[in-house]
């Protein structure tokens, strides 16, 4: 799946964060590529602009007639007409993970995984690879401020591959990683896996995949005999000791192999200590040294959505964050707080499905009520039709906080222009990234 000129890929789903970088990395390698997304984006104005032909309208007719084979992202709906069409051809379909489990095949191929933290570690895996000279394939699920893109493209057929292994639909247990990192398993899609016993398993059955070296956060219930653990624990194998946090920059030690390296990280809160101190060892396994490394990660710029500091001046301070789980959800708001103690924090959250609002409707209480101000949007339903009794004036009456609202996408806008808060954060994974631009443009106004 390397060489593919003269071969048609069509993409169901284009316009997705893994489905068009995988199409740019085809696309790449020679293969014409089309596709069908439900509304143009940037990211699929970057695949028209590159050549690729991208639709909007969901009809069998505009599919191309010489196709070769068909990638599907699972976020499709399964009653798609063109989805019916090309089930009902000979053409070969496979989910994005298959196609992807086959290019990691070509490549030494280091897999991030984890229930939250694997965006922005992959982008650290990447960058530090890079940076230090290492020919680099990455797949990113976000956009990695420092190459401006979900895809890094390799100088040859060669290059370490970087990837970011996703556990929904189990879909990591497709790829073929030569070292992987696990950084976190909380509770999430249950819609898929029912109960944590077999999100773990999975997980564990991702690590039985790893042919060598499996990365470990200290407490994850991991059982292998290649593992490397990290932490903050003096028992781990690396271990990490913050210095100091200032304005958004942290200092820390990562203890390791009998010696210490001093690591700068222009990023806030713990969890990106632990993200760093994971990329670190991932880049040890490839032959770097500790001080080369520490360099890169210091010109690391974060990941676009990933704790995005868009505003900050005197007055105001404006940061977007893709958290869409409690556990992702605290660890934001604490380093938010923790950067900026004297200031009050209004929230704006989009929760992101109804099945996880309703299997963690009391975690979601208790975690956003963390804020000093919190206004709610209609839950976002990505995939799934409403559920009975799940909505987020539900949610926001379980919330301990007086000062809350409820406010729809319509009227968001001039409620912030009104309020002008000192401290605001807008957060979730369904489209409130659509406001990213908008209020930062607003706030820059003040």
């Amino acid at each position: 799946m390397i060489h593919g000129e003269g071969h048609t890929i069509y993409m169901l789903g284009i316009g997705g964060i893994g489905m068009s970088a995988l199409a740019r990395y085809y696309h790449s390698h020679g293969y014409t590529v089309a596709g069908y997304d439900r509304t143009p984006s940037p990211l699929t104005r970057q695949l028209e602009e590159e050549g690729m032909a991208v639709h909007y309208e969901d009809d069998p007719t505009k599919v191309p007639t010489d196709i070769d084979f068909v990638v599907y992202t699972p976020a499709v709906p399964k009653d798609l007409k063109e989805f019916e069409a090309l089930k009902q051809s000979n053409i070969k379909i496979m989910k994005r993970s298959e196609a992807l489990g086959l290019v990691s095949e070509h490549h030494f191929t280091l897999a991030i995984a984890g229930t939250h933290g694997k965006t922005t570690t992959t982008a650290m895996v990447a960058h530090i690879l890079n940076t230090c000279g290492k020919d680099t394939t990455a797949f990113i699920g976000g956009i990695a401020n420092n190459f401006n893109s979900n895809l890094l493209l390799g100088q040859g057929g060669d290059s370490i591959m970087v990837v970011e292994a996703d556990e929904f639909d189990r879909s990591f247990l497709h790829l073929h990683p030569n070292v992987s990192i696990i950084n976190s398993i909380d509770a999430d899609h249950l819609d898929i896996y029912g109960d944590r016993q077999h999100l773990v398993q999975s997980f564990n059955d991702f690590a039985a995949l790893t042919e060598g070296k499996v990365i470990v956060k200290e407490g994850l219930a991991i059982h292998t005999d290649r593992g490397i653990r990290f932490g903050f624990g003096g028992s781990c194998d690396y271990c990490a000791e913050i210095i100091k946090t200032e304005k958004g920059v942290t200092d820390f030690f990562i203890f390791g192999e009998g010696q210490k390296t001093e690591v700068r990280l222009p990023m806030a809160g713990s969890h990106n200590v632990m993200n760093a101190t994971a990329a670190f060892i991932a880049a040890r396994q490839v032959g770097l040294e500790p001080n080369a490394i520490a360099e890169a990660l210091a010109t690391f710029k974060g990941v676009k959505r990933r704790f995005d500091i868009r505003v900050n001046n005197e007055k105001h301070c404006y940061i977007d964050d893709y958290a869409h789980h409690p556990e992702e959800i605290r660890s934001c708001l604490t380093a938010v707080k923790a950067s900026f103690p004297e200031r009050r924090l209004t929230l704006v959250f989009q929760p992101h499905l109804f099945s996880r609002t309703r299997d963690f409707m009391d975690e979601f209480a208790d975690v956003l009520a963390l804020a000093d101000r919190l206004i709610l949007l209609d839950i976002y339903p990505a995939r799934e039709l409403p559920i009975e009794g799940i909505t987020s004036k539900a949610l926001l009456d379980k919330v301990q906080l007086e000062d809350k609202s409820l406010c729809t996408k319509a009227e968001l806008i001039n409620l912030i222009e009104n309020e002008k808060p000192e401290l605001l954060v807008t957060m979730g994974a369904g489209d409130i990234d659509r406001f990213v631009e908008p209020l930062e443009k607003l706030i820059k106004t003040w």
